[in-house]
């Protein structure tokens, strides 16, 4: 090791562990606010300014301690009152968590402001990258809470696409409350013992009453948010097709429209590795009412909606939760002095810390692509679900893979510190792995990328959409010959499906570094434009690993992150 003629003085006893508590984690981000100018309009930028300063505070004091309490405090089935009646939905929840979702539910509408006017403020119903901006904060503190919050918002968004028009008007108001007396939280209960990503295998039935609702009957095997005020269920009705065609929506409401308790119970809850603030558990349906939502033999296409709503939302907290590892590992990099040096200045951690910064800042880019994707498809723009279609489980297969090995490697930073539970290390990398699971395995979602090229014809958009990022001045002249050949592999998966990751990796990479390309056009800025180099050279070139070469980290990337 290289010595210094003049070493630091190090610090001893407590002044030797750097603590960021209490840091703002939106003034601690160094892309934050511009991005946010590039995705939003003027007005709504400026109209969220204070509100996303206010969550950076929140998320990095008084929610980031709210997160740790619940954490340490999960949910508690309690099935019967203390006099003996039956309790079938009831769950105890830690204060702290009560208090996140008063935030999160009541002073920001997170879960509502895609659906109406009046959230925070604003006359009109804000486009997904606000919504997601103010999440992607929300979350370096809480991901437990963001999985109630993801599926009651995407609840809405599928009620109100495929509802009856009497069933939206009944109970999308309640979906979208920011009274938290009023609010009724969504769920979806898809996964059942031997039907998880099969959903053809639901075993789960539906049997028509005579008033035009239906009674589901059977078990659900994992259900988040159990107790939810409703929840979105696949269930095969009795007489129906076999296969995926036999399969329907349901809307289940916790209480029937006479206010008494629906005919399904809670089990038990899921002891988990991670999110353990939040309650998941499973269900016994027995004879539930429930109303059917949109066609019947398209039960699983429409709840597909819902499902990938959630995967956008999975992929823009992989990107949050690696936001945070990086800043925690900067701000220990920074303020940690060992062998008489700042750790930044070492040589081996500043090509680690370069490791971190880019997946994380790959991932921010792509949540924002998605976003404006599902903005434009909304609004009816031509090619822009299938954009959407395929950006997604782009998104969902790839950042969150990257947030289990970020979170990890953030987490050695610290130190010894970082394996104790007291920060916020452990809960971050425990988090990470949840986004690989659920709402699809990696397998399932990268053989969805090649379904999204075969039947929504997605890759020609996409090819499209990058040449369009690039055509603004954004120098990566190599990206689209590179992009032509993920292309043809992806071609080649269909054929061989065990090519299927590669294929979606590939496109990830390439996706990414044209979204960061244009933004570093866009906003003058070399140093973003040098990161969508990086991806190029490190995550699609090959490399010798025997080659005695060095690749530092650029200096302005280190003194922007640094700063």
């Amino acid at each position: 090791m290289d010595t210094l003629p003049h070493p630091l003085p190090a610090p001893t006893g407590a002044a030797a562990v750097p603590d960021s508590a209490g840091l703002n984690l939106w003034r601690a981000d160094p892309w934050g606010q511009a991005l946010l100018r590039l995705y939003l309009p003027a007005d709504l930028a400026a109209h969220l300014a204070p509100h996303l300063d206010r969550m950076g505070a929140l998320a990095g004091g008084e929610l980031d301690a709210l997160a740790a309490e619940a954490d340490r405090n999960p949910p508690v089935l309690q099935p019967r009152t203390r006099r003996g009646e039956d309790a079938p939905h009831r769950i105890a929840y830690h204060p702290a968590y009560r208090a996140m979702e008063r935030i999160a539910f009541g002073e920001y509408g997170l879960a509502a402001m895609s659906h109406r006017g009046g959230v925070l403020g604003w006359p009109a119903p804000m486009p997904p990258a606000a919504k997601y901006a103010l999440t992607y904060l929300f979350v370096q503190a809480e991901f437990g809470l963001c999985c109630p919050l993801s599926m009651t918002d995407a609840l809405a968004r599928t009620l109100r696409r495929f509802g009856d028009p009497e069933l939206v008007a009944r109970y999308l108001p309640a979906l979208t409350a920011t009274d938290l007396d009023a609010l009724r939280q969504g769920a979806m209960f898809m996964t059942e013992q031997g039907a998880g990503s099969d959903i053809a295998a639901t075993a789960v039935t539906a049997r028509p009453n005579d008033d035009g609702s239906w009674s589901l009957s059977g078990d659900k095997w994992f259900c988040s948010n159990p107790d939810a005020g409703m929840a979105l269920v696949l269930a095969r009705r009795e007489g129906g097709a076999p296969g995926l065609r036999g399969v329907s929506l349901f809307l289940l409401p916790r209480e029937r429209p006479d206010g008494t308790p629906n005919a399904y119970r809670i089990i038990r809850l899921k002891d988990k590795l991670g999110t353990r603030s939040m309650a998941s558990g499973e269900i016994r349906l027995e004879g539930a009412m429930a109303f059917l939502v949109g066609a019947p033999e398209a039960g699983f296409k429409q709840m597909a909606d819902m499902v990938n709503a959630s995967r956008l939302s999975n992929g823009m907290r992989a990107a949050g939760l690696m936001r945070r590892a990086v800043t925690e590992a900067m701000f220990i990099a920074r303020n940690r002095i060992a062998f008489g040096r700042r750790l930044v200045e070492m040589p081996l951690m500043r090509r680690q810390l370069g490791k971190l910064i880019l997946p994380a800042e790959q991932a921010r880019s792509m949540m924002f692509q998605a976003a404006e994707a599902m903005r434009r498809s909304d609004a009816g723009e031509e090619g822009a679900y299938a954009l959407l279609r395929i950006l997604t489980p782009l998104l969902k297969f790839r950042a969150c893979r990257d947030a289990r090995r970020v979170t990890g490697d953030a987490m050695e930073v610290r130190g010894g510190c970082g394996y104790i539970e007291e920060w916020a290390d452990p809960r971050l990398l425990r988090d990470s792995h949840l986004g690989s699971i659920w709402e699809g395995t990696s397998n399932i979602v990268a053989l969805d990328v090649l379904r999204a090229a075969e039947r929504e014809g997605s890759l020609p958009v996409l090819r499209a959409h990058l040449a369009g990022l690039l055509g603004n001045g954004a120098a990566l002249p190599e990206a689209l010959p590179l992009f032509d050949r993920a292309a043809a592999l992806a071609a080649a998966a269909q054929g061989n499906p065990a090519l299927a990751r590669q294929a979606a990796s590939a496109l990830y990479h390439l996706t990414s570094a044209a979204a960061m390309a244009w933004e570093a056009a866009r906003l003058e800025d070399p140093v973003r434009a040098e990161l969508a180099r990086l991806v190029l050279r490190h995550r699609l070139r090959p490399k010798d690993p025997l080659a005695a070469e060095d690749d530092p980290v650029p200096e302005a990337l280190l003194a922007r992150v640094l700063a």
